[in-house]
């Protein structure tokens, strides 16, 4: 399996711990960076995380110096949530509490129905199991999540 990057072993240690103290409802690691974690060749950019909208604003509260309020992020017209950009040593964070996809369904909410956790340096940390990760990944279709999903359906 390939090994995380020195960046995302770096923001996880800043803040997972801090995430297990602070979140009171379930949450997980998405995106390139739990397909990193799943061992797929994936350089990851941030470490996104799908909360709760309560968990979103807590987290929100409890790191105000960290905001990165003037981020707006894009796709606005697929995707929406309660959404914060925090700075970490490493990587930025991407909080996406409560985040729904736009399809032809309409509004529909991002769900992780299967979780696994892995070791990061002494650290748990949850990701959708790789089945999970490549079908949250394909429902966004976007062409960087679809590869994405195909280096996943690969390991």
């Amino acid at each position: 399996m390939k090994q995380p990057s020195a960046a995302l072993c770096e923001v996880i240690a800043a803040s997972v711990p801090q995430l297990h103290a602070h979140c009171r409802d379930e949450w997980a690691v998405i995106g390139s960076a739990a397909a990193a974690l799943a061992g797929a060749g994936v350089q990851a950019a941030d470490l996104d995380l799908l909360t709760s909208v309560a968990d979103a604003q807590r987290l929100i509260a409890l790191w105000p110096s960290r905001l990165d309020a003037a981020y707006v992020p894009a796709g606005a017209d697929r995707f929406r949530s309660c959404f914060a950009r925090f700075h970490f040593p490493g990587m930025p964070l991407e909080v996406m509490g409560g985040l729904e996809l736009h399809d032809e369904r309409g509004w529909q909410p991002v769900r992780v129905q299967d979780v696994v956790h892995v070791n990061v340096a002494g650290t748990e940390v949850p990701i959708p199991a790789r089945d999970e990760q490549i079908r949250i990944l394909e429902s966004f279709g976007r062409p960087k999540d679809l590869a994405r999903a195909d280096l996943l359906r690969a390991l």
